[in-house]
């Protein structure tokens, strides 16, 4: 799989998300069985999902890191049932090379590393060996920049030439700007308004803010109640030129994002 396979530039693809960990901060526990977990992917299909990103470990604020064979039982079995019965790319949410290379094997087609290749030095070898599509993200242990905008985009092309000095082809890379990882709710949001800078860095571009902390921090509500406001999100994302969005509720951002694009483009169902 290549960026190809997502190349109409009139598209935003989306990316459903499913969390297969007890803890994750706004639906955690409630696809950790196989068949609990094969039903939300095919009501994700049915919802108009691209791709589904299926993650064993909960990254949110304060999380309980897992280690490497506990990640890889809860998302490996969960891969296959998927690969079995749905014709759909999966992505598997980790910074771990073992888990990846495990996700490769049972069906993935993508890794979407939080570290974008930083944390650990065999990711990019695995990447470049099987030929994955990879979502590199920023990703930073402080909030502490120069010039956000100008540091993100660095740190981003320094994940960019960890893969391509490993041999992962550029049209296998995609970036994201890692919208509440190792920023404030100021940063944030200025991430967000500067999503264009991003774009314009020569790769195709993922959003992830749904349900995040830049929305219930700024909103004041429960993160599950943030499903319009990423829709909100994803919309401008799409107005940006971002290629893809990952969100948890998939009906109600392709609604929006399939608006947008007709807005945009007078795309849609004639």
């Amino acid at each position: 799989m290549d960026i190809s396979n997502f190349g109409d530039p009139h598209k935003t693809y989306i990316m459903g998300i499913l969390n297969v960990t007890p803890d994750s901060f706004s639906d955690g526990g409630s696809y950790t069985d196989l068949n609990s977990a094969l039903r939300r992917a095919e009501e994700m299909v049915s919802e108009g999902v691209d791709i589904i990103d299926i993650g064993g470990e909960s990254t949110r604020p304060g999380y309980t890191p897992v280690d490497a064979d506990e990640e890889a039982d809860r998302v490996i079995p969960v891969i296959k049932e998927i690969r079995k019965y749905l014709n759909i790319p999966i992505s598997v949410d980790t910074y771990k090379a073992s888990v990846a290379k495990k996700a490769l094997d049972a069906g993935a087609d993508i890794i979407n590393d939080i570290w974008g290749f930083r944390q650990d030095p065999q990711m990019a070898k695995i990447a470049a060996e099987y030929g994955a599509l990879c979502v590199l993200m920023h990703n930073s242990d402080d909030t502490f920049y120069g010039d956000l905008i100008t540091d993100v985009a660095r740190e981003l092309g320094e994940s960019v030439r960890i893969a391509l000095e490993a041999g992962v082809r550029k049209d296998r890379i995609i970036l994201d700007p890692g919208i509440g990882f190792g920023k404030t709710l100021e940063q944030n949001l200025e991430v967000i308004r500067h999503l264009s800078d991003f774009t314009n860095m020569g790769y195709p571009i993922l959003v992830g803010a749904s349900r995040k902390s830049v929305i219930f921090k700024t909103l004041g509500i429960k993160p599950a109640e943030g499903d319009p406001a990423t829709c909100a999100i994803s919309v401008m994302s799409a107005q940006a030129g971002a290629r893809f969005v990952r969100v948890h509720n998939v009906k109600m951002n392709a609604m929006a994002i399939r608006m947008t694009e007709g807005i945009m483009y007078g795309t849609g169902d004639k």
